[in-house]
């Protein structure tokens, strides 16, 4: 197999939300050559009715044309030199534009200058938004206008949002370092099994390390496109998450500059929407782990993990062979992208379906995967036998959460009504009542599959083992 020797080249969009933001910047550069000119027009290049005390929207004071030489003005009010002191412009006092500190709410600011005014803010307060532009921090306020004008804009595409985590749900990584004798074919250049994983395996020299991407992602991320608006949130430093970035997306068509990084959560060790300029009601989250998204457990559907290489397997104490010691991979058809892209594909066509009326503005995206999640196990009532510790409290345990979520129903004592027994021993009083009354007995990782593929899983596929004694 070939194997990929560095990462594709990253290429700009011209509708990036960082690229409009350096536009506006940039006019601060030509502003002073043409000051003396626009004196004499500045009341010309206010609307007639733009209400001195109402904060224009971010987009429009970006995007607006015939604001240019206000802008000009207001911006110059305060220069930044380049060793970051500032200077004052005169001029200013005399054409009256400090009315504009004095009125401006400041709605955000990059560097602590309002991107408004142009004016020094004091109270940096708000939300930082620094992997959209540097130092860019937006108000609440503006915050949840933005979020107001994009969802409305997204609804009427009919897309939804769709925040993507990075190591073991799109792709896999490790140091060499870390490689093991088994995975030592993976540094050759002749190995047959490289022609076969050509295009999804990356030897990254300049940062030690192969990254393995999971199959059908491209597919996935392709058809995902056409129904959701799509962010990267990673735990990773911002240096690996943009090269990760690169490798998934080449010709940056699916992120631009959505790509948020451990350094962009406002909270440690926890991932937040309050970085996503995405209304909570729109989002679905797709990743490995539950406890990271502690406030947003209803937008996130958990992802079995992807271990390719046997560091990720020993990271999480399996004591198995990994896919590549195998030399084996996921199934393109059948792996957890293809089948979660049509459970998201499910979730958008119940969203967006015509027989619910015309305001979709009002509806939950929480609400609908609730429901096709309790679809699972509808009809299915459990009874545990030896799956919690003594003294446990049972409907506290993360499986019987679980099994509620994918709509079964949890019981404590067995009865002619219960349709399975989860136990990790064939031997105990429950299990051999489900064996002489003919119901099922099955492993709880058989709750835990049907959770992670979506639907009810062939009872015989998780038989229970008696535990010797």
């Amino acid at each position: 197999m070939s194997l990929v020797a560095d990462s594709p080249v990253n290429s700009s969009s011209s509708e990036d939300f960082a690229t409009l933001l350096d536009a506006e910047l940039d006019s601060i550069s030509d502003a002073s050559a043409g000051l003396e000119d626009d004196d004499d027009n500045f009341d010309s290049a206010r609307p007639e009715d733009d209400d001195a005390n109402e904060i224009r929207p971010l987009d429009e004071f970006f995007g607006s044309q015939c604001r240019k030489k206000r802008r000009k003005v207001e911006i110059l009010n305060c220069v930044i030199d380049p060793q970051g002191s500032t200077a004052h412009d005169e001029k200013l006092q005399i054409i009256g534009a400090s009315v504009e500190k004095d009125t401006c709410t400041h709605p955000g600011d990059i560097g602590g200058l309002c991107i408004r005014c142009g004016q020094k803010v004091d109270d940096r307060s708000g939300v930082a938004f620094g992997y959209i532009h540097k130092d860019l921090r937006l108000g609440n306020h503006e915050v949840a206008r933005i979020r107001k004008r994009d969802f409305k804009n997204l609804l009427s595409q009919k897309k939804l949002y769709l925040v993507l985590d990075l190591d073991h749900t799109l792709l896999n990584s490790t140091r060499f370092l870390d490689l093991t004798l088994e995975e030592e074919y993976l540094r050759s250049q002749t190995h047959t099994l490289q022609e076969a994983l050509k295009g999804s395996l990356f030897r990254l020299d300049y940062l030690h390390m192969f990254t393995k991407l999971r199959p059908f992602v491209r597919t996935f991320l392709k058809e995902a496109s056409n129904s959701f608006e799509m962010y990267i949130y990673t735990m990773g430093e911002r240096a690996y998450a943009m090269e990760m970035a690169k490798l998934l997306d080449p010709e940056n068509i699916y992120f631009n500059s959505k790509v948020i990084a451990q350094g962009d959560c406002t909270q440690r060790h926890q991932k937040g929407l309050d970085v996503v300029l995405g209304h909570e009601s729109a989002v679905l989250i797709l990743d490995d782990t539950e406890p990271v998204w502690v406030k947003h457990k209803d937008n996130l559907i958990l992802m079995e993990r992807y271990h390719f290489f046997a560091s990720s397997c020993q990271q999480f104490g399996f004591n198995c062979k990994s896919l590549s010691e195998l030399k084996s991979d996921e199934s393109e058809a059948d792996g957890a992208l293809a089948t979660v892209l049509e459970v998201l594909k499910q979730i958008h066509r119940m969203f967006f379906d015509q027989k619910l009326g015309d305001n979709v503005v009002e509806r939950d995206v929480r609400q609908v995967l609730k429901t096709v999640r309790k679809e699972v196990l509808k009809g299915c009532k459990l009874v545990f036998s030896r799956v919690f510790p003594t003294k446990f409290q049972a409907e506290n345990h993360q499986l019987w959460k679980m099994a509620e979520q994918l709509g079964a129903l949890c019981t404590v004592e067995v009865d002619p009504s219960v349709t399975h027994v989860v136990s990790t021993d064939a031997g105990t009083k429950k299990s051999r009542w489900a064996e002489q009354e003919k119901m099922f007995l099955v492993h709880p990782r058989w709750i835990e599959a049907a959770n992670y593929l979506w639907q009810k899983q062939p009872e015989e596929n998780f038989p229970v083992k008696q535990t010797k004694n």
